[in-house]
């Protein structure tokens, strides 16, 4: 690395109002939509969210992840374990940034179902010797309607030790999520509410 950039990369960058409103403004055009649909939870509803298409995009990809990692960083997680498939591309991104500013944040993904191969594992990212027993984790998600994903994935590593108070999503759709997690000791936090892209 050249030697001018060092203290640059070692610089912790701080979401700005503008980053805020970028990123809303790319979640709104890229990933909402108003109509009637059939949520993953069987509900229907007028509002849709599919962040996929903001956290692929590369300027949603880093401001995504920076918003995440501004959230983890005040709730002083060890790890940041995402739901398969909502949130791996935002951890990727959380990530690779945590690294850049000089101070990393470890990631993992939570299987729906376990490999029927190989080592079987729920829990996909850990090294042999990684444990998350006694660690601080961030449970995070793209998007939050009933919390059911989210809790499925809180209870997976809790299983396995790890300390879970808090969850993480891009967008609340606020029809639920928060209340059911908050009655397994878990608060909800998101960058966005549904409501705001009324």
């Amino acid at each position: 690395m050249h030697e001018d950039n060092v203290g640059a990369v070692a610089k912790i960058q701080r979401m700005t109002d503008d980053d805020d409103a970028a990123l809303f403004e790319i979640v709104r055009q890229r990933s909402f939509r108003k109509g009637k649909f059939r949520l993953s939870s069987g509900a229907e509803s007028e509002l849709y969210f599919n962040l996929k298409p903001t956290m692929m995009d590369p300027r949603g990809a880093y401001l995504s992840a920076r918003a995440f990692l501004e959230r983890v960083r005040s709730e002083k997680a060890d790890f940041v374990g995402g739901v398969e498939m909502g949130a791996v591309p935002i951890i990727g991104s959380l990530a690779a940034i945590s690294e850049v500013e000089g101070h990393p944040v470890r990631t993992f993904f939570v299987r729906k179902v376990p490999k029927t191969h190989g080592t079987m594992d729920l829990i996909e990212g850990l090294a042999p010797n990684e444990t998350l027993e006694g660690k601080r984790v961030v449970v995070a998600d793209d998007v939050a309607t009933t919390g059911s994903s989210i809790l499925k994935a809180v209870d997976v590593v809790r299983k396995v030790g790890a300390i879970v108070e808090s969850a993480l999503v891009l967008v609340d759709r606020e029809e639920g999520a928060a209340e059911l997690l908050e009655k397994h000791g878990v608060r909800l936090l998101s960058v966005f509410r549904g409501r705001e892209f009324l």
